[in-house]
């Protein structure tokens, strides 16, 4: 079991003195935590984050905010996305439809802030196009090798309909190849070389390998891109990837691929298909 699955186990709601109909503030917001979701002692509460208050039109009455938990843990930080669901003083993290057996926790997710838009994460089509499509994405999964070249093309035969914005989300403890692999990708989408970014979906490797220059050879052969490791080791570089993981947890993503269309979560990781008829 994980750290986070081991933190963040409570099913049913928890009364815990909140404003029964306003959005409660803070320090309620702690109280909640610190007394339904985290369990373990080692683990410090800092502070909560709200990245969005929602509603939904199948959920009358409730308050849906999609948080950041800010926590400490073996003097490491760690930022866990959290839902929680409020209706007259009462919270919970799931809340699930008996009928059909949906939990929404799994069905709603923030929107996309208008800034994640920007010029340095364009990778294919016009920033012009009818549609945004933004991909949170690791190489080295095999999900993302299924779907995300398959955006690719598309936004290339189709510019003006479809602008796929890329963020790396490395899966380092899965795939620790990707470290190297991303800012690899980093670098050659900073010199305007994106067809590096679309092949390195297809290079095989081991998901282990963690040496640099069998990696940045492995490159070269696949693709016939030469970066140096003085490049990939460059402190922008480094930093840019941060960034990127950064945004991936204000957006509560935790997986890949994560695609959201014109800012909205595209469950089914298919919805560009319905943009190019």
């Amino acid at each position: 079991m994980s750290l986070m699955s081991k933190l963040l186990m409570s099913t049913v709601a928890a009364t815990v003195a909140l404003s029964a109909n306003a959005q409660p503030n803070t320090k309620e917001l702690l109280q909640y935590i610190k007394k339904s979701l985290v369990k373990n002692p080692q683990v410090k509460v800092k502070g909560v984050t709200i990245i969005e208050s929602k509603t939904h039109e199948k959920l009358p009455g409730w308050t849906i905010l999609l948080t950041n938990m800010d926590l400490e843990y073996q003097k490491k930080e760690i930022h866990a996305p959290e839902t929680m669901f409020i209706k007259d003083g009462l919270v919970t993290g799931n809340l699930v439809d008996l009928k059909t057996g949906i939990n929404y926790r799994d069905t709603i997710k923030p929107s996309v802030p208008n800034s994640y838009y920007d010029d340095a994460h364009l990778l294919f089509g016009n920033k012009n196009a009818a549609h945004k499509v933004l991909i949170f994405s690791d190489p080295q999964c095999p999900f993302c090798q299924e779907v995300v070249p398959a955006i690719f093309t598309a936004a290339k035969e189709n510019p003006t309909k479809i602008a796929v914005y890329y963020y790396h989300l490395p899966l380092l403890r899965i795939h620790p190849v990707s470290d190297v692999l991303t800012r690899v990708m980093h670098v050659a989408q900073h010199e305007g070389k994106m067809d590096v970014v679309e092949k390195l979906y297809s290079l095989k490797i081991d998901a282990k390998e963690k040496d640099i220059k069998k990696i940045l050879a492995a490159v070269k052969k696949h693709s016939g891109y030469s970066v140096t490791e003085a490049q990939v080791n460059e402190k922008s570089v480094k930093d840019a990837l941060k960034a990127d993981a950064d945004a991936a947890g204000k957006m509560m993503v935790s997986g890949t691929p994560t695609i959201y269309i014109d800012g909205k979560w595209d469950k089914a990781r298919d919805g560009y298909k319905k943009l190019i008829k």
